[in-house]
């Protein structure tokens, strides 16, 4: 049996499956299987998936990535499972360097690689998830030069986009919630294995070049605004005990306010407004972690991270705004 699958959701994005296949050919490593979970496309991905003899579950409806990804999970028996979306091109090394991350310890539930912008290679991507106290989900290192992430380091959650994680811990803290359908669900299940005592690594030597948003189509958009609001509501109720919640209340107020007037210069403003009161409205829904005794340190140490994420966002957005003074043309 192989080390581990890889798992591919696909929604309508066979112009991406070509390069993102032939990058998986050329890996060093081999000890693995692909796996794609169809959800539902209609522009002639399945078609193209049985032409190439490709391995694949063909869902009849989008389940979103939560679901498409859990079937994928469910449906295979290899130790370790790398999610990878279709708009990416892995470098030879990418999974033969996940694996030897992930082994070096089973409390590492999940390995995040270096995630480069796949048409401005000096600039990173992603390198891991972060969590702040505001609330704020972000991209580690997002717009920053790519040698200034070449450490391997802690982060707060892996970026499903390209992950490996530890299969059996799934069954422990449950999978992806499918409640959240897309965006955040990778921040929740890391969350969750925080919680439970696992922790989330970075890997710069797994290399992987990354389109984004090519499903959902842009940054921002109605759709990914609303959605992503409302799961931050879900992210923080399912995650946070009741006096982590109090404790937390001010700081993630101020983070909605500041949300709002970041979304409102762009346009989004009543998008953001509807999916963080959907999420109130339906909060009900969310399976919330039941607070256990021994996960007290497990709490202490994430409340740490977010004061620490908190800092590590405005230090990284700051720095992107003085890279842009520097590049905008002057006037003489």
């Amino acid at each position: 049996m192989k080390k581990v699958t890889i798992i591919i959701p696909n929604y309508n994005g066979m112009q991406f499956m070509e390069p993102c296949m032939e990058a998986l050919r050329q890996q060093t490593c081999q000890d693995f299987d692909i796996l794609v979970v169809d959800n539902g496309s209609t522009d002639g991905s399945c078609e193209w998936l049985k032409e190439h003899d490709i391995p694949a579950i063909y869902l009849a409806d989008n389940t979103g990535f939560s679901g498409a990804v859990n079937v994928g999970i469910q449906a295979v028996k290899t130790p370790y499972v790398i999610l990878l979306n279709n708009d990416t091109a892995a470098e030879p090394e990418y999974v033969g360097a996940l694996l030897h991350a992930i082994e070096k310890s089973k409390r590492i539930f999940s390995v995040s690689p270096k995630m480069i912008q796949m048409y401005h290679r000096e600039l990173m991507d992603d390198a891991g998830d972060m969590y702040s106290i505001m609330g704020w989900a972000y991209q580690r290192g997002v717009g920053q030069e790519i040698e200034r992430y070449d450490r391997p380091c802690h982060i707060f959650s892996a970026c499903a986009g390209a992950a490996i994680y530890r299969r059996e811990v799934f069954e422990e803290i449950g999978y992806f919630d499918e409640l959240h359908f897309a965006y955040l669900e990778d921040i929740d299940v890391g969350y969750r294995a925080k919680i439970a005592g696992y922790y989330n690594r970075y890997c710069p030597q797994a290399v992987v070049y990354h389109v984004g948003s090519g499903t959902s189509g842009s940054k921002y958009n109605s759709f990914k605004v609303k959605l992503a609001a409302r799961n931050n509501v879900y992210l923080n109720y399912k995650n946070m005990p009741t006096v982590q919640l109090v404790v937390n209340s001010l700081p993630i107020a101020a983070g909605i306010v500041g949300k709002y007037l970041f979304f409102k210069k762009r346009g989004f403003e009543k998008d953001y407004v509807e999916g963080v009161l959907e999420g109130i409205r339906t909060v009900g829904n969310a399976n919330r972690v039941p607070y256990r005794k021994q996960d007290f340190w497990n709490y202490m140490a994430i409340e740490w991270e977010l004061v620490y994420g908190a800092v590590l966002y405005i230090y990284e957005f700051s720095r992107r705004q003085v890279r842009k003074k520097l590049e905008k043309p002057q006037d003489f």
